[in-house]
């Protein structure tokens, strides 16, 4: 008895839930999971560990090799600088400006040395390009403050040099292109909604159960904010290889999972914490998946959360993956959600909790035949004869 207890302790701290929270727990739900099958508690053999195609932080796994057609990232060069890493946007920004100085300060050294401005500067009479430029680092200085605007008032351009003038037309217009795309960049990159993903959870397992007698699957999504995602949106997909009737290999194939699209369920309103339910009905890919079917399977179910930050309008991307040995059978999340003295409060550190519950290992399918032959088994049987 003792090793039984130990098991048991054992196998509720794999599915997540500790010795206290089984307390918490309904009378019917604790003598549930107490009057496990030893059978059940036999692990299973661990299947190797397979290749993610997202992972659970949302990053897909994928590379693009063998690229040839590099030159369509310079056409979307925008979208390329906003892409690339903090460190890398930080040292182009820092180029692009101290080129630009450079490029513009070597014209004026060039518009003063042609014009012998560097050689007679100082003669009486002598009116040069620039004031106060005399050599290629008064030049750069001079570039910068005409490009930034700071204007010391040493070095001016006078009235009687119309190259300099053209020069100074064509940096001003010049300039003001690469402070707009450069400050725009950044203030893209540093207000992009992907830090606000962050804040998006999703349950670490996906479980398999019984819910208004129809077989679901679930999992839980939520949301640490107080503000709120405008138009949140959920969908799912299902990853697998296949082949098909003509021999064709497809891998990594897609295949939508209904969560609620023809409902409108799949639309939330991410307030507390929810928990998403696909029905296995005929449409569903795991319609005539059995328990022992399900374990073998090797596949991986893609969730993808959208909506608007409500702070600044921008659409918003989470995405996290269950992986075939994180899609566990015959299990429920544990309630997060009480009411306390005029408020509701959510308990984040039960979200990943799950506990056990009676499900039958049968497909889906099977338990819908069972379900209809049962009335109909009912009313053939006649009311009770009177003894």
């Amino acid at each position: 008895m003792a090793g039984d207890s130990r098991v048991l302790m054992d196998r509720d701290m794999e599915i997540g839930v500790t010795p206290g929270q089984v307390k918490k727990l309904p009378k019917h739900l604790r003598e549930a999971q107490i009057s496990t099958e030893r059978t059940h508690l036999i692990s299973d053999p661990v299947k190797k560990p397979r290749q993610r195609y997202v992972q659970k932080d949302g990053k897909c796994n994928v590379h693009h090799g063998n690229v040839q057609e590099t030159y369509r990232y310079l056409s979307d060069l925008f979208t390329t600088l906003v892409d690339l890493r903090w460190r890398f946007s930080l040292l182009i920004f820092t180029l692009v400006y101290v080129v630009n100085w450079l490029f513009f300060g070597l014209l004026w050294w060039l518009i003063a040395l042609i014009r012998g401005d560097l050689w007679h500067a100082d003669e009486e009479g002598w009116t040069p390009c620039v004031e106060n430029l005399n050599s290629f680092v008064s030049a750069f200085l001079f570039s910068i403050e005409t490009e930034t605007t700071i204007g010391y008032g040493y070095r001016v351009i006078t009235e009687k040099c119309p190259e300099g003038i053209i020069l100074l037309l064509i940096q001003a217009i010049l300039g003001s292109i690469v402070n707009a795309m450069m400050v725009g960049c950044m203030f893209v990159k540093i207000s992009q909604p992907k830090n606000r993903a962050e804040t998006l959870m999703f349950s670490h397992k996906a479980v398999i159960s019984v819910r208004d007698n129809k077989m679901c699957l679930m999992f839980r999504v939520g949301d640490l904010r107080n503000s709120h995602i405008v138009e949140a949106s959920i969908r799912a997909k299902l990853i697998r290889s296949q082949q098909t009737k003509e021999g064709e290999f497809i891998p990594l194939n897609q295949t939508d999972i209904n969560i609620g699209f023809d409902t409108g369920d799949d639309r939330l309103f991410l307030v507390s914490p929810l928990i998403i339910s696909h029905e296995i009905n005929e449409k569903s890919p795991f319609w005539e998946m059995t328990q022992a079917q399900i374990e073998k399977e090797e596949f991986e179910i893609v969730v993808i959360l959208e909506g608007m930050v409500e702070a600044t309008g921008m659409t918003c991307q989470a995405r996290s993956s269950y992986l075939d040995t994180e899609v566990l059978w015959g299990y429920r999340f544990t309630p997060v959600l009480s009411l306390e003295n005029g408020f509701y409060e959510v308990d984040y550190n039960s979200f990943h909790d799950i506990y056990e519950t009676n499900t039958p290992s049968c497909s889906a399918k099977e338990l819908a035949a069972k379900l209809r032959e049962a009335p109909l088994l009912h009313q053939l049987s006649g009311p009770p004869v009177p003894g």
